[in-house]
């Protein structure tokens, strides 16, 4: 396990985090174990009503928390969500989202996170949890 990654920030930076998290524009700002932060526009991802998507936020939660646990895996090993929630407590219509996401469980085989969002104002917008199995990463 990994407790401290330096220039784990650079490392997500120029590895990606994934086709999706870049058509939804999310950035990663902050990347260490204890603690990434990334920020998503609502403009592009919007429901009908033009609140940001509730499926919007679970995708910037989930970019966090599995890239936090894979972070927390280290080499050789891969972290899986197996689970997912969310609770929208408000809705954002306009800049940017930003995420905190936070360890609540770092274990040899499972991880738990707590992806905080809120809008430009600081407002609570959504609470995601996530967990994560961890397993052997599949040869290559």
């Amino acid at each position: 396990m990994t407790d401290t990654t330096e220039n784990a920030l650079d490392y997500v930076l120029e590895r990606g985090s994934g086709a999706l998290a870049a058509k939804m524009g999310i950035e990663f700002t902050e990347f260490t174990v204890q603690r990434a932060v990334a920020t998503m526009p609502v403009d592009g991802n919007t429901q009908p009503a033009m609140l940001l998507h509730g499926g919007a936020y679970v995708v910037l939660g989930e970019s966090l928390g599995s890239m936090a646990a894979n972070l927390w895996a280290g080499a050789g090993k891969l972290a899986v969500g197996v689970d997912i929630n969310a609770t929208h407590t408000r809705s954002a219509t306009s800049g940017i989202v930003t995420g905190v996401c936070t360890p609540i469980h770092l274990g040899r085989s499972m991880t738990v996170h707590e992806i905080v969002v809120t809008d430009d104002q600081g407002r609570r917008c959504s609470t995601i949890r996530i967990t994560n199995l961890i397993k052997d990463a599949p040869a290559r």
